[in-house]
């Protein structure tokens, strides 16, 4: 009996990611899986009085993106802020910001975000009498497009506490001027969070970042449908945008729950992924709630099974864990946010309990210190097919470079990071230093020692949109003598689909466009090839 399609593709270029039959003209959906890819003729054999039909008029039709790290409540949160990439000079800042005051009128904090971290000047030193001279009578923070480090005016600083400094714990810092007051300048999560929680939500959308932990005194009614409706407007974002599948980054039980009611409500657009957020003032026993979370939430639309952590900060704001010291500044590291005993023991345990771990790691010495963890964790408990993340390796050592194939552990990386892609060269450039070029976002050079990948924007460190993501993963040039990292498109395509999927261990049943996968598909207004 031949079967009727609900949804047929026709006159597509159609990308696959199926080795064994990587193009095709059309595509047949019958429920929710593929029924079929092949020729026009064959496809338009399946349709029937009321299949619905999509021309894709030579178009690119690929596999649902999966986007492998990003921040979806933050993100849906500040796209409602003021934007201010490539803003560059005093007079353009100051209008930008007045023009949105103008339609944002009221007390509360202003949030400036995608703050490059030369905005006013190439010393990268912005400080609140700047910002004082901007806006002086209502709270304002800027942040970096890393969100690594923000800069506050002087109201923010005195309504949030923090003018006169706070104790903080290793890696944060609030910068203090030979005045005794904050010059402004806040680097790391405990040093901008007192100001950030001066946003109208309080700042809930950031504890799964912060803590990992929930609302408390737990969100109020209202407070959790302001927070879904965010949720709601950030996974519109991310279908408007060719993704079907999202691997969340930050996480705690309030996001789990939130996303269970939207999917009770039939509005969960995209499937997701929501980490436990091990911190490293948290006992391993915290695992528990990981394990527990992983039990109840294990969907194919929404699941947990994943432990996040943060080994370092960034290389901008001098917080990444580096081997051997800053170019700019040999002297100058910054200790890790976990030491090895204590990160050892987490991953051995996450390890034992089945759950991958994914570490944000930026520096090279971050990375090797990851790299250690794993495999304490292979030592212990032996070797099985884990696939733990290492997130962004902006800088990896060269004898390091081995150990993710040996390993099997997934680079989990940003093509809108590299500095001369989507954001500018300086500072990073100089902070890596021109002897660690080479092995600095060093995509094609793990590739060819055999490392497994999964692509994604960090949303909303860079936009959403993974073809600017592949755009810049082709385009970017070396900085100086160094080897051409780039990548090609069919390479690229695979790191934001079927590496997605095996990255989180669907590729049984997502990331290609073959008989029997979801339906997971996105069909293009051009060619991509042409």
């Amino acid at each position: 009996m031949t079967t009727v399609a609900d949804l047929i593709v026709l006159n597509g270029r159609i990308k696959t990611m199926d080795p064994a039959n990587p193009t095709a003209e059309a595509v047949a959906v019958s429920g929710d899986r593929i029924a079929a890819v092949g020729a026009n003729a064959d496809i338009e054999a399946l349709r029937g009085p009321d299949t619905r039909v999509v021309d894709a008029a030579g178009a690119s039709v690929l596999p649902g993106i999966v986007e492998a790290h990003m921040h979806l409540f933050p993100g849906a949160a500040d796209a409602r802020n003021l934007q201010l990439a490539h803003v560059k000079g005093f007079d353009a800042l100051k209008a930008a910001v007045d023009a949105y005051v103008a339609t944002h009128p009221g007390s509360d904090l202003v949030i400036g975000n995608a703050a490059d971290y030369t905005i006013l000047n190439d010393e990268a030193n912005t400080t609140r009498h700047d910002l004082d001279r901007i806006l002086p009578d209502r709270p304002l923070m800027l942040v970096a497009p890393d969100y690594h480090t923000a800069w506050a005016n002087t109201i923010a600083l005195e309504t949030a506490g923090i003018l006169n400094g706070r104790a903080l714990s290793i890696g944060n810092e609030i910068v203090m001027g030979p005045d005794g007051l904050a010059t402004g300048a806040l680097h790391e999560g405990e040093a901008m969070d007192p100001v950030a929680d001066l946003s109208p939500t309080g700042g809930r959308e950031r504890l799964g970042l912060r803590t990992g932990g929930n609302p408390d005194p737990p969100a109020t009614r209202e407070e959790r449908e302001i927070d879904k409706t965010l949720l709601r407007e950030g996974l519109a974002h991310c279908a408007e945008n060719g993704i079907t599948s999202i691997h969340n980054m930050d996480g705690n039980r309030y996001q789990l729950d939130l996303l269970a009611e939207i999917e009770a409500e039939g509005d969960l657009i995209c499937r997701v992924q929501v980490p436990f957020h091990f911190k490293n003032f948290m006992p391993v026993e915290n695992l528990d709630e990981a394990s527990e979370l992983t039990e109840r939430f294990n969907s194919d639309w929404l699941k947990c099974g994943r432990v996040k952590l943060f080994m370092d900060g960034v290389l901008d704001s001098g917080t990444a864990v580096m081997v051997g010291g800053y170019g700019d500044d040999p002297d100058h590291n910054c200790d890790p946010l976990f030491t090895q005993d204590q990160f050892n023991a987490v991953a051995v345990e996450a390890d034992r309990r089945g759950l991958q771990i994914a570490v944000h790691a930026i520096g090279d010495g971050a990375v090797r210190m990851v790299l250690n963890g794993y495999q304490a964790a292979r030592t212990a408990n032996g070797a099985r097919d884990a696939r733990h993340r290492i997130e962004h390796i902006e800088v990896v050592h060269p004898d390091d470079i081995p150990r993710f194939a040996e390993m099997g552990v997934i680079c989990s990386m940003q093509p809108p990071h590299a500095p001369g892609t989507d954001f500018p060269p300086e500072p990073t450039i100089s902070k890596i230093g021109r002897h660690r070029w080479p092995y600095s976002y060093a995509w094609r050079t793990l590739r060819d020692a055999g490392a497994r990948f999964a692509f994604a924007s960090d949303w909303p460190v860079s936009p959403v949109d993974p073809f600017l993501g592949i755009s810049c993963g082709m385009k970017r040039a070396p900085w100086g003598d160094e080897p051409d990292q780039s990548l090609t498109l069919d390479e690229l395509i695979q790191g934001y689909t079927a590496d997605g999927a095996y990255t989180e261990f669907m590729e049984d049943r997502k990331g290609m466009l073959k008989p029997g996968y979801y339906a997971d598909v996105v069909v293009m207004t051009s060619d991509l090839d042409a």
